[in-house]
């Protein structure tokens, strides 16, 4: 198969995609089995109700809420920290660190898995932070590489539907999360469950080592390894100064807009189930909606936004609609599907909208740090609110269910906020944008006239310049002279 064949493009997509499959099962997981993380209902021992470790428990870990989320908030800073030395990597040495990545996702997940195996004893709770912090490490660092990979086979074609697939079967992943791993835990018990997390990791390991073959042979084949590594070894860390005003403020809108989205997403299967009664497992599903529609929605839009364009009008609009999301969960009773649905429509689209928008606004040679900038920026946000919202819901369990209530309700007006945010700095996107030409909103199609006529521009301008120096040569009468006998 040569790299010039659509299929090689497709078929380096398809394991493009399964490069962060493994990764986002495992960093949905211990939402999906929160209440059996911190669970102490079951506990033999009733002097252990309230203590902050469950010493004798049946199939629980005994966690606060506190502990709970610093494992999403360890995750998101060690990730915040990588990702920038990840993203000037891929720059300067191009889209090696495929297998390195992936395999401290491996390692992070096994020695998580592995902690649950200890539980009543010391040791439980750090070994599974120790592994959360090395996945962040190698999570953040490898989306870096895989957008980066994505966005070199796609440029000028299939961009926004490319990473739309990427993002559809992450959310595949999200989806097989919360639709079994409840089940699969009440049939085989916990720890089993959470090492399902690895094996997949595993997978995605497999598929590294086919993407980083595909990906060195299709540019060798295509003529570009050359000037790929001329453009590396010209880009330096200090480059990030000639990053635009759009982009700073594109990388606001992401970070805030995953600041609102993520911490949900983590504490949302337990708020279900307090706040409205379902079972864990039915918990589970309902928020699972949010990604069951991505996977649907998000390739349709993705090719719609390739058609279109219009991406910074609908940042604007997907920010906008998120407002209400948590102003109905925070106020109201309306059933939690209809919610979950909404949220699902409004993720679709800022998926198929945000990502693809960071390679539009930076050079080719500058996007693997651009990238890492924006998932530090994103991670350190959300690690933060991660905390935030860990205090606010603060020891979960010993509160009584009005307690419980007023504290889900503090948490959702606090992503209210988030949500504002994010809406505010979308529209200073759509204002920096069009002050730069309004390439954002542009079409494919008015995006490749647009880069016509740059480079007849360019190409006018050279020959004009040419034309020049000959004259001024010519005017010289030595130089002349002897361009004449020549």
């Amino acid at each position: 198969m040569k790299a010039t064949d659509c299929t090689y493009r497709f078929v380096l997509l398809f394991f493009a995609c399964l490069l962060t499959f493994g990764m986002y099962f495992s960093f949905d997981l211990p939402g999906v089995l929160q209440h059996r993380l911190e669970g102490i209902t079951n506990c033999t021992d009733n002097s252990t109700r309230y203590n902050e470790t469950c010493v004798r428990c049946e199939g629980c870990l005994g966690m606060s809420s506190r502990q709970f989320n610093i494992l999403y908030a360890i995750y998101a800073w060690t990730n915040a920290v990588v990702v920038i030395g990840a993203g000037v990597l891929v720059d300067r040495l191009g889209n090696r660190g495929l297998l390195l990545f992936s395999f401290l996702c491996l390692l992070g997940t096994s020695l998580f898995a592995i902690g649950t195996m200890l539980k009543a004893t010391s040791a439980m709770f750090p070994l599974m932070l120790t592994g959360r912090l090395i996945f962040g490490s190698g999570g953040g660092a490898l989306t870096v590489v895989q957008s980066t990979v994505t966005a070199y086979w796609f440029k000028n074609k299939e961009l926004a539907f490319s990473f739309a697939c990427k993002t559809a079967m992450s959310r595949v992943a999200s989806v097989l999360n919360f639709f079994f791993t409840e089940s699969f835990a009440s049939h085989f018990g916990l720890i089993l469950a959470v090492w399902n997390g690895a094996i997949l990791c595993g997978v995605a390991f497999i598929s590294a080592i086919i993407v980083s073959i595909m990906d060195i042979n299709g540019v060798k084949q295509l003529g570009d390894h050359q000037a790929l590594q001329t453009e590396s070894k010209k880009f330096k860390l200090s480059d990030i100064k000639q990053f635009t005003l759009t982009y700073w403020l594109l990388v606001m809108a992401v970070m805030f807009y995953y600041v609102s989205l993520l911490p949900f997403m983590a504490d949302a299967s337990l708020f279900v189930h307090q706040k409205y009664g379902y079972s864990p497992r039915m918990s589970s599903i309902i928020v699972g909606v949010v990604y069951d529609l991505s996977i649907v929605l998000v390739p349709i839009i993705g090719m719609i936004i390739d058609r279109i364009g219009k991406r910074g009008i609908m940042m604007l609009i997907c920010s906008f609609m998120m407002i209400p999301v948590y102003t109905v969960l925070a106020f109201t009773h309306i059933h939690p599907v209809i919610v979950t649905a909404w949220l699902g429509i409004t993720y679709s689209v800022a998926s198929a909208v945000i990502w693809p928008s960071i390679p539009i606004v930076v050079k080719q040679s500058m996007l693997g740090t651009a990238m890492g900038v924006n998932n530090s920026i994103q991670m350190l946000g959300v690690g933060g609110a991660n905390l935030v919202v860990g205090e606010i819901l603060g020891k979960n369990n010993s509160l009584t269910e009005e307690e419980r209530l007023v504290r889900w309700k503090y948490m959702m007006i606090f992503l209210m906020g988030t949500a504002i945010a994010c809406f505010t700095a979308a529209v200073f996107v759509n204002i920096s944008d069009a002050n730069r030409g309004g390439i954002l909103n542009q079409s494919r199609k008015q995006m490749l006239q647009s880069k016509y006529l740059e480079t007849e521009k360019t190409i006018s301008v050279e020959h004009s310049t040419e034309k020049d120096n000959n004259v001024s040569d010519e005017n010289q009468p030595l130089l002349g002279t002897v361009q004449k006998i020549n």
